[in-house]
């Protein structure tokens, strides 16, 4: 136990260093092609963040450990809004644009509520579990598609800023390229350990893969989402700290699940429809919030004590109910 507990935390390590490498090398890569910042903020860092979780989506779903590839999904877009989203309004509150509270968190509650349709079939059917096919993984990733089409109409390139504040340092090609390919070598390896390692600790502790999923390692493949939003919002970028959340939740579901269902279909458990809504809830709050307190458009520190309060019920309920 002790040693697969070693295994998981250096796996989450390496996972996280392998991003940032990824995300460094490509940017200079594409700094020295002369590709637009705008192309580098939509395409390279977007994936580099959300690496992690795609890649341990993709290892779990070809693994067999479909529980923990939803999981996973799940569990990160609620941490993403009750604990990091909390804690970053904890530190100071965050003013939300128009544009993204009236095109942003609506299109990041869609995805969310389309993963709830598809959830809700199982009600509705004899089956113990709904597949989410590889059709219904082609739509999702539609969606996506859709999206960014619908970003790149709307950012002007001077408001283009690499969330993670890595910013290109104008490497030889050669470098770059050695950076990125190292980058993809330590996001196979470190996603690899991470499921391999939950897998048995789920396993020796009585516990289902896809509690392991939602808490532990949906927390861990958004700690660069974290890192991001509360270094974003101590420095008072607003902007950076609600659209990193928002971004990484619609990019989850409809380009990570929209992935992994292509590779392989995946079960949906009846014990997951409660996550699913959760999230649901999760995202309608936030949309709430921008219209109640004592400014419109602000998520506040109270909210977003609220916002963590009610991230540690959720754990410990999903602990009880196990």
């Amino acid at each position: 136990m002790f040693v697969n507990w070693i295994v998981f935390f250096l796996g989450l390590g390496v996972l996280i260093l392998g991003a940032k490498w990824l995300v460094s090398g490509a940017s200079s890569l594409a700094e020295n092609l002369g590709l637009s910042p705008i192309f580098i903020g939509l395409t390279v860092v977007a994936f580099g963040t959300s690496a992690p979780e795609l890649v341990v989506n993709i290892t779990a779903s070809l693994k067999g450990s479909t529980e923990m590839a939803l999981g996973n999904i799940v569990g990160s877009n609620i941490a993403n809004i009750l604990l990091i989203l909390g804690i970053s309004a904890l530190v100071s509150p965050l003013a939300v644009k128009a544009n993204t509270t009236w095109k942003e968190i609506p299109f990041s509650l869609l995805t969310v509520t389309l993963l709830g349709v598809m959830a809700s079939d199982v009600m509705t059917s004899n089956s113990t579990s709904l597949i989410v096919s590889r059709l219904d993984g082609i739509i999702l990733l539609s969606f996506f598609a859709a999206f960014l089409v619908y970003t790149v109409s709307i950012i002007k390139e001077s408001t283009i800023i690499n969330p993670t504040e890595d910013k290109p340092q104008y490497r030889r090609p050669g470098l770059s390229i050695f950076l990125v390919l190292l980058g993809l070598t330590a996001l196979f390896f470190g996603g690899k350990w991470i499921v391999d390692s939950a897998v048995v600790i789920a396993r020796s502790l009585g516990v289902n893969e896809g509690l392991i999923g939602l808490t532990i390692v949906a927390v861990g493949t958004s700690l660069p989402e974290f890192a991001t939003s509360i270094k974003a919002s101590w420095d008072g970028k607003n902007d950076i700290a609600i659209g990193n959340i928002v971004g990484s939740n619609i990019f989850n579901v409809f380009f990570i699940l929209g992935t992994t269902a292509v590779i392989k279909p995946i079960p949906v458990p009846n014990s997951f429809i409660f996550d699913i809504a959760v999230v649901i809830i999760a995202s309608l709050a936030l949309f709430a919030i921008m219209f109640t307190g004592k400014k419109n458009h602000v998520v506040g520190r109270v909210e977003g004590l609220l916002f963590v309060l009610g991230y540690a019920w959720y754990v410990c309920y999903s602990i009880y109910r196990q």
